[in-house]
């Protein structure tokens, strides 16, 4: 089982790489996979009290493999994009692999996403709700070596997160 410390930290190269391909064939070791992003997930939102979604390359998986917890658990296999909306709009983006960080980003309102589940099944999902649409992107981002860092909209894009103590004050 993974933890926490297991989770890939800002500027290790891993976390630039474009991720594999999930094949039907390695199916059965999905489980595993999704049960160490469900327990590094459980263990940040513990410490940080923040966290929705992880890919898989966080944890040292070079698979196009997406974990999400929003209203339940969901998994996302080898997904691509059918869609962006040109309507974009800008948020501060946070990241398990640099928790104490903010960015300033551009993500696309809307998308429709292609992708299979956990039982290899295909979907289709219209994403129109913003906060999802934006977590997805986020995520899809990992699996193409891209970090929120390299989409900040300017140099002055960053800060960091306040800690859970200084929010409650």
């Amino acid at each position: 089982m993974k933890h926490l410390e297991d989770l890939l930290l800002l500027g290790d190269p891993r976390l630039y790489e474009n991720c594999d391909p999930v094949l039907e064939s390695e199916l059965s070791m999905v489980s595993g996979w999704v049960a160490d992003l469900h327990n590094v997930m459980e263990e940040i939102r513990a410490k940080y009290q923040f966290g929705r979604g992880i890919a898989a390359p966080q944890l040292g998986i070079m698979k196009r493999l997406i974990y999400l917890n929003v209203d339940r658990p969901q998994v996302i296999i080898n997904p691509d994009y059918v869609s962006v909306s040109d309507e974009t709009d800008e948020l501060w983006d946070d990241c398990m692999s640099f928790p104490n960080l903010l960015v300033r980003v551009r993500r696309h309102r809307s998308l429709t996403l292609t992708y299979r589940d956990e039982h290899w099944q295909p979907h289709t999902w219209n994403v129109t709700d913003w906060a999802m649409s934006e977590l997805i992107q986020h995520e899809f981002d990992h699996l193409n070596g891209v970090l929120c860092t390299m989409r900040a909209v300017d140099q002055q894009a960053f800060r960091w997160r306040p800690t859970p103590s200084e929010i409650e004050k």
